[in-house]
């Protein structure tokens, strides 16, 4: 991927998703449909959901799920969830599908430790509502990776650490995300399994406990 779509913020190498969407384009990507799995609203804490599925010309499958809500983007964002969703899904599945190990700025939720994603030519590829997906589940490295190891991302066993301000109890937006996260993860049984892992049901987690957790199920930190 040409060096002009990296960005390096306090230490931490982050890519554009301009730059993913060039470099997806020049190994063949065929497309990306995006699926909205659950829209904003006040029941939900306001968190829109979107999946991605990125198609490559010899068939492989790449998949991503992005969350937005208020808490999790900038104010001038914020009237904007679903796309804000649907551009952090599609920059997941791109991701993996390019073998790009760095975070997108897309990716980063506000209060993260580098600035609010830059305004990209991509903008105005996301102004569509999401459309469905065209196949089924991906078969992708990620999921013999999981077939593998019983822990997401081939990180180990650990309590979830303390966070300031996380003792509360977590949100049922939190729990929603953690229920379509977990689905992913370890199909249909995924939500009890991680119960078992856990050791409690999620509705008892703590928030710094769900946070930690929402972390290890997605495809972040891997830089």
């Amino acid at each position: 991927m040409r060096e002009e779509f990296f960005i390096e913020r306090h230490g931490k190498r982050y890519v554009l998703f301009a730059g993913l969407l060039d470099e997806a384009h020049g190994l063949g990507l065929r497309g990306i449909d995006t699926d909205l799995i659950q829209v904003p609203d006040e029941s939900n804490g306001n968190v829109a959901i979107v999946k991605a599925m990125a198609e490559m010309d010899d068939g492989r499958r790449f998949s991503g799920i992005g969350d937005a809500s208020p808490e999790n983007v900038g104010r001038t964002i914020a009237p904007h969830l679903i796309r804000m969703a649907e551009t952090r899904a599609k920059a997941r599945a791109l991701r993996d599908a390019v073998n790009v190990g760095a975070t997108a700025m897309e990716e980063l939720s506000d209060g993260d430790d580098a600035p609010p994603p830059p305004r990209t030519a991509e903008g105005s590829s996301s102004r569509a509502r999401p459309t469905p997906i065209r196949g089924g589940r991906q078969n992708s490295s990620r999921d013999s990776a999981a077939a593998e190891q019983d822990t997401p991302n081939g990180q180990p066993e650990k309590p979830a650490p303390a966070k300031k301000g996380g003792s509360g109890k977590a949100r049922k937006s939190q729990v929603d995300l953690l229920k379509t996260l977990a689905v992913e993860w370890r199909g249909e049984n995924g939500v009890e399994r991680l119960e078992n892992r856990v050791g409690k049901p999620l509705t008892d987690m703590t928030r710094a406990e769900a946070d930690e957790w929402i972390d290890r199920l997605t495809p972040e930190g891997r830089e």
